[in-house]
């Protein structure tokens, strides 16, 4: 892959650099644990029933995620059927279950037939005593119990140390080494619950994960209070952590998590890695889950937004007239049917031009003398200006009507 893919995408041709390139350590292969069924449903407001986790599930499979966090058995019934309806469909990817370390949990994770578990642990010093009301000690010797019992059932383990982004290193070390050597874990999520990492930071704490535990997976699991989920998961993948979680439309707790869309996009054009991810599917994959979560998503939500590929402005509506015959990524940082959208048009409005205003009047069917488009675009601006939005096909045959 290359900084100029023709019919893909556009970006700097710095991004490509070898100065840039050679600081990176991604993993051979990264894979996807998509959480829209746990964390995203933890978003306040959203409840999922059992038939539209199902059909979500399958969804994922299908755009190529390799792991789904169907939920957690414990929270209700109908979560655990539906855990373990997705769990007889056979499908493509892995099916985990999100469980607390305690032997019955893992009980009923293996009950619903799933392929592993996301066991959580509070993995910080002041959340543990300050909010759990737990010593570590308690918190090792739940945690080994529990993990083993996961493994006598074939279980694979992800270790879950909850808010280890903000962990004393050498407390999370104590806690996790311990789990490790007297417990199980097949893999290790480094997590930023309050979303508090910078791209620097949670490479970083990778890195010394790695030089800890240099033959144990990094799973990362970040939230984006700072508008940084997406910029901080890279950033680990890059110093060399596995397994990115995330959330379709980047939907979970406060702010959401990490957004499966723009996670994607920008490993594949911006850095070059193969994701293995059908990027095609991913305006349909967001649309289902916006139906079904009754959660709106801002028009220009990066990658799936309803209006990315809009322009109502003179000077950019005029440029894409010009090249989008010939080369639409002249202006496009990516083609829009790489990730599913629609093919880009222009609005028509108080910032609009003459290409804005000729494409309408071809539109419309409507003939318009060559001396009237000047009047007829001051009308188009001040019916905008007094609206506050763009305006509709009927609005616009309207003021022609009235020249």
């Amino acid at each position: 892959m290359g900084y100029h893919e023709p019919g893909k995408w556009w970006v700097s041709p710095d991004n490509y650099e070898p100065e840039v390139t050679q600081q990176f350590h991604f993993p051979k292969k990264i894979e996807f644990l998509d959480t829209t069924l746990r964390d995203g449903e933890q978003q306040p407001s959203i409840i999922l029933t059992k038939d539209e986790k199902v059909e979500i599930a399958k969804k994922l499979a299908e755009v190529g995620v390799q792991r789904i966090e169907a939920g957690t058995p414990a929270v209700l019934q109908e979560d655990a059927e539906a855990i373990r309806e997705i769990c007889s469909l056979g499908l493509s990817a892995k099916v985990f279950a999100f469980v607390r370390n305690m032997p019955g949990d893992m009980k009923l994770a293996k009950e619903c037939g799933v392929d592993g578990v996301i066991a959580e642990m509070v993995g910080s010093r002041h959340m543990l005593e300050g909010a759990k009301k737990w010593t570590i000690d308690r918190a090792i010797k739940s945690s080994v119990e529990a993990t083993l019992a996961a493994k006598e059932m074939g279980l694979y383990v992800t270790y879950f140390p909850a808010d280890s982004s903000r962990a004393e290193f050498d407390y999370l070390l104590e806690l996790v080494q311990a789990v490790y050597e007297e417990g199980h874990m097949d893999s290790l999520a480094l997590v930023d619950t309050m979303g508090v990492f910078s791209p620097e930071g949670a490479a970083y704490r990778v890195r010394k994960l790695k030089k800890q535990f240099p033959n144990l997976p990094i799973e990362v699991h970040f939230h984006d209070d700072y508008a940084m989920g997406v910029s901080t998961t890279i950033a680990a993948l890059a110093a060399g952590a596995e397994v990115a979680h995330v959330t379709v439309n980047g939907i979970g707790e406060r702010a959401g998590g990490a957004q499966l869309e723009a996670v994607a996009l920008g490993l594949e054009a911006l850095y070059g890695q193969d994701t293995g991810l059908n990027l095609q599917k991913f305006k349909e994959l967001s649309k289902f889950v916006l139906e079904r979560t009754r959660v709106p998503i801002g028009p220009t939500k990066p990658v799936v937004g309803d209006k990315i590929f809009l322009w109502e402005t003179g000077l950019p509506s005029s440029l894409w007239v010009n090249c989008k015959d010939e080369d639409p990524l002249i202006m496009l940082p990516y083609m829009y049917d790489l990730t599913g959208q629609n093919e880009p048009y222009l609005l028509l409005g108080k910032k609009s031009g003459k290409d804005n205003l000729k494409t309408w009047i071809a539109d419309s069917g409507m003939d318009v003398p060559e001396e009237k488009m000047n009047d007829l675009l001051q009308l188009v601006k001040k019916k905008s200006y007094e609206l506050k939005s763009d305006l509709t096909m009927e609005q616009f045959k309207e003021l022609i009507a009235q020249l």
